[in-house]
């Protein structure tokens, strides 16, 4: 029995899928925060180089990956795709179970997709600084190593609940050359503000972007970049679905479902979009699942509404399903799912009805995460134990309802710098964390009127 599917470098994509070209509906407008009229690419310059402004609005299928990046992706692409035989066996599925690696990157986990196309762009236009901000640190780790290979400054706000849980992931960014800052921090004028209200304030990747965003906009020779969210992180991930899609044929089957975690939505359309595009190109169907944090459900719980991507309400304004940006989630362990809003196209898609979304608790995607890792050897990160957990759940439903279905997803990233999180889990400490209903009640009251 075949466990891994490998591609050879040769068979890597060259060019990236944008689901907006086979959309039944348009993507609702981009609006200006001030006039809230539809932005036009001049508006975005002072955050983004012209290259990957052109790729956020345009609606062609395919996108050329640049010579020079196809480079750098083959320090880890094309990325495994395993049968995942212990996990199984050990539930007794008559399910077949595939999963899409992308912890072997040199980073851990999908982000350098995105990271090194943003930073080779914009060292094309002469971009000497890029800001940003994380949760987790898998994207600004990705992006502190995209920038030591482009020679590229990069400053990291990482959000202080993760900073401090993960003092591992700021020594991989410093390796990498990176500035790497607690957010809310004393560097920006908005971050001030907010210590000032609360010294003790926790952070949220809302603030951490507004901070990022303030610095960017300061300096001409600084840019802003995002690992999430936005139409170009999306495109870049696709990677991940065309890879698969190709590894599938090798292994002589087809998903029936296909699981991913989503917080901003970058890994979850990278695997799902490209067969989802298949569909609605008369292909075959799969369901798709999108996994979230209970304690942060965008999906499940938030409003489909024009809303603003940072907390100091400087951004466009988007309309996605959102918590409120004033929203700011529990401190639980997996940070890359602490995001108060999700891509638009991950919204619209879900508008549309061409995906499914259900939320877990902390503990029982940690459970799930554990229960893989004895049987297949990789410690998930605390944000794949969502698409683990979804996994299982649909082996499970296969199991009780006797049907050998395929199940294919998306395993984000490892786990090797959230030792802390599982130690806490052994110790029964970790605990699933509740958002606070009037809080929610409050940011979603505070949405723009649109």
């Amino acid at each position: 029995m075949q466990t891994k599917f490998l591609l050879d470098e040769s068979q890597m994509p060259k060019s990236w899928y944008n689901i907006q070209a086979d959309l039944p509906e348009p993507l609702p407008a981009v609006l200006h925060p001030g006039t809230q009229q539809p932005i036009t690419p001049a508006d975005l310059e002072p955050l983004f180089p012209a290259a990957l402004i052109e790729q956020e609005v345009t609606t062609e299928r395919e996108v050329e990956i640049p010579g020079p990046v196809q480079d750098v992706y083959k320090l880890w692409r094309p990325a495994p795709l395993y049968r995942a035989h212990g996990l199984e066996k050990a539930l007794g599925t008559p399910a077949k179970i595939f999963y899409k690696y992308e912890g072997v990157s040199p980073a851990g986990s999908h982000k350098p997709n995105s990271a090194i196309p943003q930073a080779f762009f914009n060292k094309e236009a002469g971009i000497r600084r890029l800001t940003t901000e994380t949760g987790a640190g898998q994207w600004g780790t990705s992006l502190s190593f995209a920038g030591s290979l482009f020679d590229i400054d990069v400053t990291v706000f990482q959000v202080r609940v993760s900073f401090d849980q993960k003092p591992y992931r700021r020594a991989v960014m410093e390796t990498y050359g990176a500035c790497c800052v607690a957010s809310p921090s004393e560097m920006t004028a908005y971050g001030r503000s907010v210590l000032a209200e609360n010294p003790g304030h926790t952070g949220s990747l809302g603030i951490a972007i507004s901070e990022a965003v303030e610095l960017a906009v300061q300096d001409s020779e600084t840019k802003y970049a995002l690992g999430s969210v936005l139409n170009h992180v999306l495109l870049h991930q696709s990677v991940i679905g065309l890879e698969a899609m190709q590894q599938m044929e090798m292994a002589d089957a087809w998903p029936d479902v296909i699981v991913g975690c989503t917080g901003g939505g970058s890994n979850f359309a990278g695997i799902a979009f490209p067969f989802m595009g298949h569909a609605l190109r008369g292909g075959e169907k799969s369901r798709i699942v999108a996994v979230e944090p209970s304690a942060c459900p965008t999906l499940t719980r938030g409003k489909y509404a024009y809303d603003y991507g940072d907390t100091a309400k400087m951004t466009p304004l988007t309309k996605m399903h959102t918590l409120g940006s004033g929203f700011t989630p529990p401190g639980f362990h997996a940070g890359g799912l602490r995001y108060h809003g999700m891509a638009p196209l991950v919204s619209h898609a879900s508008q549309l009805g061409l995906f499914d979304a259900i939320a877990y608790t902390q503990r029982e995607c940690f459970e799930a995460g554990v229960l893989f890792a004895r049987h297949e050897g990789i410690v998930p990160a605390p944000e794949a134990n969502h698409a683990v957990k979804g996994a299982i759940e649909e082996a499970l439903r296969c199991k009780r309802e006797g049907r050998a279905e395929t199940i294919l997803f998306n395993l984000c990233g490892h786990g090797h710098f959230d030792m802390a999180a599982y130690t806490s889990y052994f110790a029964g400490d970790l605990s699933d964390h509740e958002y606070d209903d009037q809080e929610l009640a409050m940011a979603l009251s505070g949405l723009p009127s649109v």
